[in-house]
């Protein structure tokens, strides 16, 4: 089996800052692209950033500037470096992962369990 954890999130002031990571555990031998979503109460879910297995990263416009992803294939870890965060950046962020199984043709794509993020006015 094959699980996506999350931790990191929590109630941050407006402008501060929360560093999500999302560690990939059991039978995992690699991940190709990953990423981090969220959901607002009453909203749909929606991509905040992906990275692929060569390092390629693209944002939502949303967080430009201000979220940075990042990976360490050794830890089969992701990262999401959330800096200048707004109230309206409150919501449950999920880890996404296309992951390689150790064994040949195993593996899919998988969700973390959700972290809620906290930002106040």
């Amino acid at each position: 089996q094959v699980q996506l954890v999350e931790s990191g999130g929590g109630l941050v002031q407006a402008g501060g800052s929360l560093r999500l990571s999302c560690v990939a555990s059991g039978r995992v031998f690699d991940m190709n692209t990953a990423g981090w979503f969220r959901q607002a109460p009453g909203s749909q879910r929606e991509l905040v950033a992906r990275i692929t297995r060569g390092g390629s990263t693209n944002y939502a416009d949303s967080v430009k500037g201000r979220f940075t992803i990042s990976r360490d294939s050794a830890k089969n870890t992701v990262y999401l470096q959330m800096n200048s965060l707004k109230p309206e950046d409150t919501s449950v962020y999920y880890c996404n992962a296309d992951i390689i199984g150790i064994e040949r043709g195993t593996g899919g794509v998988y969700w973390g369990q959700g972290t809620q993020v906290t930002v106040s006015s």
